[in-house]
């Protein structure tokens, strides 16, 4: 059955009413705006029929307070008043009633109208939770795509990582390196607008493919436990164009732009860049290189440091601060190094939280 609120100061016009909507509803009874905000509240009706003139709160407050009430904004409300004036009748719309009925009530006219609201109020509440149900099993699908979406670069990460030394640690490690840096960057002036956090969430999932490009290096220069000769370490820096290629590639079967390749073209190609312009492979200098990559060069080179390859020892975190400080304004951009260092705390406990001797 569905509930209706009936609001008036004079009882015999509730008892009228009740009397003609009560044997197939729930009636609830008010004597006053007030009274009425009250029961809106805690009961919840499916329709209110409201007095206008009524002491306290009339009924033009009361519907103006239950349309700014998220609670009550979707009660459908119809006015039953004794003013007849056009001006009355428009006040009352405008503050978000339904329907404006005058007395003296003709019951087939009532009955009538509360059963339209009734079935309107219903298909509205049908309709509205199709579009919850719809709006669940969007986002619903969203995160399994995105899941399938991280899934596969990891894997495709990984497949290049297991051909190096590093490890899938390595790929877990620099992503919150990544993230925690950019974090601390986009309070400093002048990242906030490149940093917002739905670009810091793009820089972040590209990460792992920095490195995706070493899957075209062959074997013995890539795991080869010794110094590169500069021959072997010409074929080693083209690991970066042929990373940026292949995502490239991807991009062009996509119909849509998508920041997330934008990122990872910028990482895959730019991580090894230096500030100074000496670094590999177009030999970038300062604000040429873009932002996601020179993030990254602090994250990778922090995590080269720290761990143990076979061609050296791990590095202390503070000796892997050290070389990062040293860099500051050659091998790195200034900004990114001072941010390192406010930070470098977080770096030490992400490498213990992920460490590859757990």
């Amino acid at each position: 059955m569905a509930k209706i609120l009936i609001v008036d100061d004079s009882a015999e016009n509730r008892g009228i009413i009740k009397g003609l909507l009560g044997e197939s509803h729930t009636i609830y009874l008010a004597k006053d705006g007030s009274q009425a905000l009250r029961l809106a509240r805690t009961r919840v009706p499916d329709l209110i029929l409201m007095d206008v003139v009524m002491p306290v709160t009339d009924g033009y407050e009361a519907c103006r307070i239950l349309k700014g009430d998220s609670l009550t904004a979707d009660i459908p409300i119809i006015f039953l008043t004794s003013l007849d004036e056009t001006d009355d009748e428009t006040k009352g719309l405008e503050l978000g009633a339904v329907d404006y009925i005058t007395k003296p009530i003709t019951p087939a006219v009532l009955k009538a109208r509360v059963r339209t609201h009734l079935e309107l109020k219903a298909s509205g509440d049908l309709l509205k939770r199709h579009n919850e149900d719809l709006e669940e099993k969007v986002l619903e699908r969203t995160r399994q795509l995105e899941q399938l979406h991280d899934v596969t670069v990891i894997a495709m990460s990984a497949l290049a990582e297991s051909r190096d030394f590093e490890t899938g640690y390595h790929i877990r490690r620099t992503q919150y390196y990544v993230e925690a840096l950019a974090q601390e960057l986009r309070e400093r002036p002048g990242f906030s607008e490149a940093l917002t956090p739905e670009n810091i969430v793009s820089i972040v999932k590209s990460t792992p493919l920095h490195d995706i490009g070493k899957i075209g290096i062959p074997d013995r220069i890539l795991q080869k436990p010794g110094k590169l000769t500069a021959e072997e370490f010409e074929i080693m820096k083209q690991h970066t164009i042929i990373g940026r290629d292949a995502i490239i590639a991807a991009e062009r079967s996509m119909t849509i732009t998508d920041d997330f390749l934008q990122y990872a073209k910028e990482i895959t190609c730019s991580h090894h860049e230096r500030w100074d312009g000496t670094g590999y492979p177009e030999g970038l200098k300062g604000g040429e290189i873009p932002l996601s990559a020179r993030m990254m060069a602090i994250a990778d080179v922090y995590d080269a440091l720290i761990c143990r390859r076979v061609y050296k020892p791990p590095f202390s975190h503070e000796q892997a601060v050290k070389i990062i400080t040293e860099g500051r304004g050659t091998h790195f951009d200034p900004d990114m190094v001072d941010a390192f260092l406010e930070i470098s705390d977080q770096f030490r406990m992400i490498s213990k939280q992920f460490s590859e001797t757990e």
